[in-house]
């Protein structure tokens, strides 16, 4: 059995750093052990074109609808999922609601003309604060950490579509981290000093007291005065993504299968053609063959509506932080990790 390490001074500065725990075998307690996502070691499928990717999905799907009798996709508006619910035709659509449709609506719409473009029956999963406050701890103790944001709303749906009968829900992360979506991280050849403050969500000196320095996972990447950010992207990006859909399905007590993450390209990125406007070149052509009558819609991250959660929020108050933070200089999603970092503590204390 592997020794577990408990260092809560390291956990809190990776999390706020992070989004995740970096190291195995690292925990915040001997209360809860952190529940890493494991990847599976297995052979990815080698695709170089929209073709080549239409038939593997294609492929995948087929035997899982062969395997599965009810199966649901979790739809945004997209290029990824909606691509994935041209081959679910009369399948179950989960798609998210957000403040009773006033936040991101046209996320909506086009969820909306997508599931009705091919037929699936659309359930709509609204979300607002009491998403989070339903969610959170279980998700919490689940992990045996804090959480990325997404998560209440993700396991949310999860948990709506098993009451509905769901056997196993398709999604559509990994894209973004095979095709080249992540176009702002690509967009340049980084320093290494550049990059480690473009990518570092919360710098732990910032906000804790006693801060671990996170720079050391960067450093593997470090090439002389450059880093390697593609490979950096391809390790702790999906790693840390990958972990979050994993923590909240796992918490609802669903299956789920994201076609995209079995894929690879057989050739680099073309970081020329990303960074000339076409991010996921190759999905691209495949939305636009699935949906010729639309425009490709813009890149955007799942949204959640974290500033408007936090907007009176007065930051932290335990003693692991600081006592000068201006809370006001931290956007949204970074409020959200010192919050949900300072419920988890409290939740540690209560166990």
């Amino acid at each position: 059995m592997t020794n577990r390490i408990i260092d809560k001074k390291f956990c809190m500065s990776s999390f706020l750093a992070l989004r995740y725990i970096e190291r195995e075998n690292y925990d915040f307690s001997e209360k809860l052990q952190y529940n890493h996502h494991q990847t599976k070691k297995k052979n990815k499928l080698l695709v170089n074109s929209a073709q080549d990717i239409d038939l593997t999905i294609q492929t995948q799907l087929t035997k899982l609808k062969n395997k599965y009798h009810k199966i649901g996709i979790l739809l945004s508006g997209g290029m990824d999922s909606a691509i994935l619910a041209s081959y679910l035709k009369g399948s179950e659509a989960y798609t998210f609601r957000f403040l009773r449709g006033d936040f991101q609506k046209e996320e909506l719409e086009r969820a909306e003309y997508y599931a009705n473009y091919y037929g699936l029956k659309l359930h709509y999963v609204d979300i607002d604060w009491g998403t989070v406050r339903v969610n959170l701890r279980d998700l919490m103790i689940s992990k045996g950490g804090p959480v990325h944001s997404i998560e209440p709303q993700i396991c949310q749906a999860a948990k709506k579509a098993k009451s509905d009968g769901i056997e196993l829900m398709i999604i559509g992360d990994g894209s973004d981290y095979v095709f080249g979506g992540m176009d702002l991280l690509l967009s340049k050849d980084w320093t290494f000093d550049e990059f480690y403050e473009r990518y570092i969500y919360i710098k732990p000196e910032s906000v804790l007291k006693n801060p671990i320095s996170i720079k050391y996972l960067f450093e593997r990447y470090r090439k002389k005065e450059k880093i390697d950010f593609v490979h950096f992207l391809e390790d702790i990006a999906t790693e840390e993504s990958y972990e979050s859909y994993f923590n909240a399905f796992y918490t609802a007590n669903l299956k789920y299968y994201d076609p995209y993450a079995n894929l690879k390209l057989s050739t680099p990125l073309d970081l020329e053609r990303i960074r000339n406007g076409e991010s996921k070149y190759f999905i691209r052509e495949l939305f636009k063959h699935k949906y010729p009558d639309i425009e490709v819609p813009n890149k955007n991250p799942m949204p959640r509506p974290v500033d408007m959660y936090f907007s009176n929020w007065q930051g932290p108050k335990r003693d692991e932080f600081l006592t000068s933070i201006d809370i006001s200089k931290f956007n949204g999603n970074q409020k959200w990790l010192i919050w949900c970092l300072e419920k988890f503590l409290n939740i540690l204390d209560e166990m």
